[in-house]
């Protein structure tokens, strides 16, 4: 049977020497990569092996100007917004809505609260209150560390914010209260694992 990713790609398993020989290049092969390269990545995994199926969302986007230079071709010069963005992520695990958004930094020493918004952190609280499960995934990419943070955690540094505390979320209380994606080759965040874990 052939396994296509959601973009019609076919999927093709690679050999185990192949495999290898890829673990250990991919500490340096996939410096280039966002956050959101791996996450897409693994979850094309995830599809593809029948894990899970999470997709990222679509951004809606207004289309209010098209030049046709060509007739066979569109160019869009003008877009906007919809509406505001909810989270990065959602899809389905084992009966599970997941939610999650994902979040990266170049600071080596905190988080920065301010790559959240207020209508993100009251959508996964809404995911929550109907039994799905919200988190967020953070990497610090000057050491290509990846933490999965559950909500109830976030919720409480974003209300210290809110109450006129810290701006940002210290590294050292992220590692304490989050849980460590350890970046592998196939897949390359394997948050799925984590997941695991919260769900028990």
């Amino acid at each position: 049977m052939a396994f296509h990713y959601p973009n019609g790609r076919k999927y093709v398993s690679k050999s185990s020497e192949a495999v290898q020989r890829s673990i250990k290049k991919s500490s340096f092969g996939n410096r280039g990569k966002t956050l959101e390269d791996d996450l897409n990545d693994t979850n094309e995994y995830y599809v593809a092996n029948g894990i899970a199926v999470v997709h990222k969302k679509p951004t809606p986007i207004q289309i209010v100007d098209v030049h046709y230079p060509k007739r066979s071709a569109a160019v869009i010069k003008e877009a906007y917004f919809k509406q505001a963005s909810t989270t990065d992520y959602n899809g389905v695990y084992k009966g599970k809505h997941l939610d999650f958004e994902a979040k990266e930094t170049q600071n080596p020493t905190s988080f920065p609260l301010k790559n959240f918004h207020e209508h993100q952190i009251q959508h996964m609280k809404s995911i929550d209150q109907q039994g799905g499960v919200a988190f967020v995934i953070i990497r610090f990419s000057t050491t290509d560390e990846i933490y999965l943070m559950e909500l109830g955690h976030l919720t409480k540094f974003w209300n210290r914010m809110n109450e006129g505390g810290r701006k940002s979320i210290t590294k050292t209380e992220v590692e304490s209260c989050s849980k460590r994606i350890p970046l592998g080759f196939h897949p390359r965040i394997d948050y799925i694992k984590v997941v695991d874990s919260i769900l028990g």
